[in-house]
């Protein structure tokens, strides 16, 4: 249930579905999904966690492979783009991300922490990269993180939006190699 849920979300937005559309792909009925999860916002809120969880482990995994940052950077980015090639699917939090007025302060907050593990993930790789003279960078690591993050997500939304296959790892390897010492 709550995997065909996030499938939903990254396919059509927090507004683009329904317990409806849920109890249809997955042959259950309605009832069954109020009986766990009360509101939608609540069953979202389990899918940014979960979410958020795992993408945090992938995090702690590319850290522990002991790489350079450059290399750590391009696997970051093949993490987007291993959720894009799904299907086109964007993710999770950026989507949520673009209809934030739409969600629930507590959703809202949930995904700003995806974010924020995002950035302060980010900034430290590219400090750590700068300090070892293998990126220079115009601008702060947060700045350079907030810039990367940027193009990966909005690689992700104009690929959908122009029908591309390109892969918003392209965007990310794009601006690493621009911040190649």
């Amino acid at each position: 249930m709550v995997d065909a849920a996030q499938r939903l979300i990254q396919q059509h937005g927090y507004n683009g579905f329904s317990y409806d559309d849920i109890a249809r792909e997955i042959a259950i009925k309605k009832p069954s999904i109020h009986h766990h999860f009360r509101t939608k916002a609540d069953l979202v809120q389990t899918i940014v966690r979960r979410y958020a969880d795992r993408f945090a482990t992938l995090l702690r995994g590319i850290d522990a492979s002991g790489e350079d940052a450059p290399a750590r950077l391009a696997r970051y980015g093949a993490l987007f783009a291993a959720t894009y090639q799904q299907d086109r699917r964007l993710c999770v939090c950026g989507i949520l991300g673009a209809e934030a007025a739409a969600l629930s302060p507590a959703l809202a907050l949930d995904v700003r922490a995806f974010f924020q593990l995002n950035l302060d993930w980010l900034a430290s790789t590219i400090g750590q990269g700068q300090q070892a003279g293998l990126l220079r960078a115009r601008g702060s690591a947060e700045e350079q993180a907030y810039g990367l993050l940027s193009a990966l997500e909005g690689a992700m939304m104009v690929g959908r939006g122009v029908g591309t296959d390109h892969s918003p790892a392209n965007a990310g390897a794009t601006y690493v190699s621009n911040m190649l010492a």
